[in-house]
């Protein structure tokens, strides 16, 4: 489990680099409520919200979690893919999924299976 945990909280940053995709939203919704009563006095920035999360990750809630390890095997799958479609993209706003959307045929297998469980998950 804490090997889970360590990549889950690894790849978040990844998240951010690569544009978050459309699961960040989701993780972001999801997560709100427990980061805030978790690491309410947290002041973010250098690791500090993300060691509380690592720390508090039993405490979240089942949605929480499904949604961050959601958003680790995307960012996983879909990197390259995301650089090699939509590298140019500015982030924020739904861009790079709407990027990553216009390209889904051409999205390597791995990356088109880990969106469509997302999808499904959230259905």
């Amino acid at each position: 489990m804490h090997k889970i945990i360590s990549v889950i909280l690894a790849s978040i940053p990844l998240l951010t680099a690569a544009g978050a995709m459309a699961q960040q939203g989701a993780a972001r919704q999801a997560c709100a409520a427990d980061i805030n009563q978790l690491c309410a006095e947290v002041k973010p920035g250098d690791g500090r919200l993300k060691s509380c999360v690592k720390e508090h990750f039993g405490q979240l809630t089942a949605s929480c979690q499904a949604a961050l390890i959601s958003n680790v095997t995307i960012t996983k799958a879909c990197k390259a893919d995301a650089q090699r479609k939509c590298g140019g993209i500015q982030p924020g706003g739904g861009h790079i999924q709407a990027c990553m959307n216009d390209h889904f045929t051409e999205l390597t297998e791995p990356c088109k299976e880990a969106l469509l469980l997302a999808k499904l998950q959230k259905q």
